[in-house]
């Protein structure tokens, strides 16, 4: 049997409490290699792509769609994923070759790459507004800013645990997290209990490094409840592009601006931000969509 990535949800003392727990060495192995990323950018994009992939497990419906935004003054400039409730994620980060030295913890130090900014939730549910929640960066570490983000914005008290582990030869040793959410109506007692589990767990790296599993790392967040694991879910890096797609996105551009593109002469070649594939537009294909521009 060998290793998968895949993300579990739980509920646990009569629902009071809701969890989620994932582990996504592969796609964030699969993102490093696309983008070219050094450690630490491995090490942030992972985290946030992990954290979107549990946030997106809590849609609905299957067009609905999440994003998360980080923009922050630090080296990295940035950094995105976006996913759906199929278990799918896609991402990027603005400056791929941000390497600092570890911080005092020994870690990589993603907090002073990604620096003080926003972090935003874009949640689109298909209605004519997307519902979008943006707070102050608390750490930039990510997993402490996602915490943040649901007390502020979704007044929902939650613990966010995430981790990457980076080997050497800078490919993806390990990756996952565990989100763990109080419902309304827990008591004291669940709150008190829950808090030291979280308080007395090492970081989720070095749980990790201990080849712990997705169900390992609810056991510890749930110690001493009774809970249930009510979904498991494989999950994966994938961008679903198309020329079309890209296309639709040229047409949206107006007709002047297609007209510019064209007068070149020059073919124009559009690199998605995703996965790196290029797509190739001729004159002639700019102005076939003028006609379609507004």
């Amino acid at each position: 049997m060998g290793y998968k990535d895949y993300m579990i949800r739980a509920t646990a003392a009569d629902a009071q409490i809701r969890a989620f727990a994932i582990t996504s060495r592969d796609l964030v192995e699969e993102a490093r290699k696309i983008h070219n990323l050094t450690p630490i950018c491995s090490a942030a994009l992972g985290r946030l792509m992990s954290g979107a992939l549990m946030m997106g497990d809590m849609l609905k419906n299957e067009k609905d769609a999440l994003t998360i935004t980080i923009d922050g003054d630090g080296p990295i400039g940035g950094l995105l994923a976006t996913v759906n409730n199929r278990g799918e994620v896609k991402g990027y980060v603005r400056n791929n070759e941000v390497a600092l030295p570890n911080n005092e913890g020994g870690h990589l130090n993603v907090g002073g790459a990604v620096g003080n900014g926003t972090l935003t939730v874009t949640r689109d549910l298909g209605l004519k507004d997307p519902y979008v929640g943006t707070i102050q960066l608390l750490s930039g570490e990510i997993a402490d800013d996602l915490t943040c983000y649901f007390v502020e914005s979704e007044q929902i008290p939650s613990s966010v645990g995430l981790g990457v582990l980076v080997k050497n030869d800078f490919s993806i040793m390990e990756a996952g997290g565990f989100i763990v959410q109080l419902m309304p109506g827990a008591t004291e007692e669940v709150i008190s209990k829950l808090e030291s589990n979280i308080q007395g767990m090492k970081s989720v790296t070095d749980i990790l490094k201990e080849g712990n599993t997705p169900e390992n790392l609810l056991e510890m967040v749930l110690s001493g409840f009774d809970y249930e694991i009510t979904a498991n879910m494989p999950v994966k890096y994938h961008c679903g592009c198309d020329r079309d797609r890209v296309e639709r996105a040229l047409v949206l551009l107006g007709k002047k601006e297609l007209d510019n593109l064209a007068k070149d002469g020059e073919d124009v070649e559009i690199k998605c931000h995703f996965c790196g594939k290029a797509y190739s537009f001729t004159p002639d294909n700019l102005r076939e969509m003028m006609q379609r521009a507004k």
